[in-house]
């Protein structure tokens, strides 16, 4: 038992820090609404107020500036409530670092009520931890797939409303009425927002900043646009409704082209440490002096480093943006 306190100690203050880093990465801040009551008030005028009101408008933001799938991670993990907001999920911040920690207590008394080795037990505590997060990930990734699907089908529904006559508040609320989620939820709150008094470019850049896809960027400058300074929406709601198509289009031949190579990769992933558990079943004397040989340490270090490495190239190759 006494063996565990060291472990146990270590990881505890490894939470701690965590806790207090994203703390402090989640507090917000709001400089973009003192700008615009500056510019309410009077208080800003000439290139201040023009830098205020552009300031977080989607025009001022490039079409294709999506950033990489890293530092898009990091800067999400930073604004926890967005992510959570993204993935449509009921919980709080609290609520969510609250479940991390209680799956992370799990994962230490798992090892000790196993019998197992007491190097594991940190390991096991971090991994168990982790899995929150990586459900978060893989819902709102879930989320943004379903909504890009549901795109073209409501441009043109917003199209065919334009022609009927209706207004492009009455399009994005028969979206709402048609539609199912996520896109009839994204797009019943732009029309509740507009409804509530909030200028229209705001409430598309609000979506925009919860749902970051491409072609509702798109149609978000589009509609901006067309509002000032003029133009036939409809016709361009179609135009931004057929690439959006063919684009899937494409994008389904490339998934076909390269499945061998994505389910090599699944493989070549996975069956490290599918072996390594399964030895250790068999035989744990075998595997054990890789966690208490300081050579055993190194080599485990090198294969989960080059895991990595593999991983990421892996990715790269199979991985073509369209």
């Amino acid at each position: 038992m006494t063996a565990l306190i060291v472990p146990v100690a270590v990881f505890f203050c490894v939470a701690c820090l965590i806790g207090a880093a994203a703390t402090w990465l989640t507090a917000k801040t709001e400089p973009g609404v003192e700008d615009r009551l500056a510019v309410l008030t009077g208080s800003s005028t000439g290139k201040q107020a023009k830098d205020a009101l552009l300031k977080g408008s989607v025009l001022a933001h490039p079409l294709d500036g999506t950033q990489g799938a890293m530092l898009e991670y990091f800067t999400r993990l930073g604004n926890i409530s967005l992510l959570l907001e993204q993935a449509d999920t009921t919980l709080t911040p609290a609520q969510f670092f609250g479940v991390s920690g209680i799956m992370a207590v799990v994962g230490l008394f798992i090892p000790v009520v196993a019998g197992l080795h007491p190097s594991i037990v940190v390991p096991m505590g971090l991994m168990l931890a982790t899995l929150p997060m990586i459900w978060l990930v893989l819902r709102r990734r879930r989320r943004f797939k379903q909504f890009a699907k549901q795109l073209p089908d409501a441009l043109e529904l917003v199209a065919r409303a334009l022609r009927a006559g209706h207004s492009l508040a009455s399009g994005f609320s028969l979206v709402a009425d048609e539609m199912r989620p996520p896109i009839s939820k994204e797009f019943n709150r732009v029309f509740e927002e507009q409804n509530l008094g909030v200028p229209l470019e705001d409430a598309l850049d609000n979506m925009t900043d919860r749902i970051p896809n491409i072609d509702l960027r798109f149609f978000a400058t589009a509609v901006i646009l067309q509002r000032q300074t003029g133009g036939d929406l409809a016709e361009i709601l179609d135009k931004i409704g057929y690439l959006v198509r063919e684009r899937f289009k494409i994008w389904g031949q490339v998934q076909a082209l390269t499945g061998e190579g994505r389910l090599s990769g699944v493989v070549l992933l996975g069956l490290p440490p599918l072996l390594f558990l399964t030895v250790y079943r068999l035989n744990p004397e075998y595997v054990m002096p890789l966690f208490t040989d300081p050579m055993g340490r190194k080599m485990l270090a090198g294969a989960v480093v080059m895991q990595l490495m593999g991983a990421i190239v892996i990715k790269k190759i199979v991985n073509i943006k369209v």
